[in-house]
């Protein structure tokens, strides 16, 4: 990665929310009023490819699992109560950008790359945040010690979304991540989302993936880490975390948002986890 550039996963999956009210018909799944701005000078570029090719597989499957595993955590987020949200690998997410309450405070952690793009695009663009920036690498960064250091309460429960992170890290960083998570206090909870590995995917989910997964490598951000859900289940539940729920893009919402007339499709690729930390 250029350390003057964000992710360029991250350009992608705010360009596919940015896309989704633009470029797919009612009913929405979710909307982000803040990522065309973010995107700044790249919003033409990159939106326009889902303007000008928005039935084709590759770029309708990046909006659908961009705007569902947003609204999934969202949702979460919400019935939970959490009074801290940990945005993990936040990437270009803007919730701490759409919504007028300060709570609950938010913390966003990412590579300090990315971080640091994004900071001087909200500047730039005049666009306010309640965020607390965390600046941490994953595979290498003491993430609780971190997250303390910038104001987190570690007594108190929080909720973390870690969102389009698992795919792009080594199967020790995911572990490493979760143990980290399992110094939250009990109550926490956690959604994350991953890539299914091949025989669990349909045919759509495992075109995507032969389509994406090459260039994705090309450009220095290689599919490390697929996750079978039992495998996950069993991962969480031995640092704590229980009644994992699992969800594919069809099961993530409510079914009457894939009555489209789109060409938004629920692939079988993307999974989300959701469970809580009772230890």
């Amino acid at each position: 990665m250029n350390s003057a550039e964000p992710s360029r996963t991250a350009l992608m999956a705010a360009a596919a929310r940015a896309a989704h009210p633009v470029v797919d018909r009612a009913p929405l799944i979710f909307t982000d009023d803040v990522a065309h701005r973010l995107l700044g000078d790249l919003a033409d570029e990159l939106v326009g490819y889902h303007r000008a090719h928005g039935d084709h597989p590759v770029l309708a499957g990046a909006r659908a699992q961009a705007v569902v595993r947003s609204r999934y955590a969202e949702d979460r987020l919400a019935e939970s109560g959490a009074r801290q949200y940990v945005v993990l690998g936040a990437g270009l997410d803007t919730f701490a950008c759409r919504r007028a309450s300060a709570d609950p405070r938010v913390f966003e952690v990412d590579h300090p790359a990315t971080q640091a793009w994004k900071r001087r695009r909200l500047a730039e663009a005049g666009i306010p945040t309640s965020a607390t920036h965390v600046p941490a690498d994953l595979e290498r960064d003491p993430l609780l010690d971190r997250l303390t250091a910038a104001g987190f309460d570690p007594a108190q429960p929080a909720f973390v979304s870690w969102l389009g992170v698992t795919t792009y890290l080594t199967r020790q960083a995911v572990d490493r991540t979760v143990a980290a998570l399992a110094g939250l206090a009990p109550g926490s909870e956690l959604v994350l989302d991953h890539v299914l590995p091949p025989h669990l995917r349909d045919e759509g989910g495992n075109g995507y993936a032969r389509a994406v997964a090459q260039a994705a490598a090309d450009g220095g951000e290689p599919w490390l880490t697929c996750l079978d859900p039992a495998d996950l289940a069993s991962l969480l539940a031995g640092h704590g975390f229980t009644a994992t729920r699992h969800a594919t893009l069809d099961e993530a919402v409510d079914p009457a948002l894939w009555r489209r007339s789109d060409a938004l499709r629920p692939d079988r690729l993307l999974a989300l986890a959701h469970s809580r930390l009772t230890r």
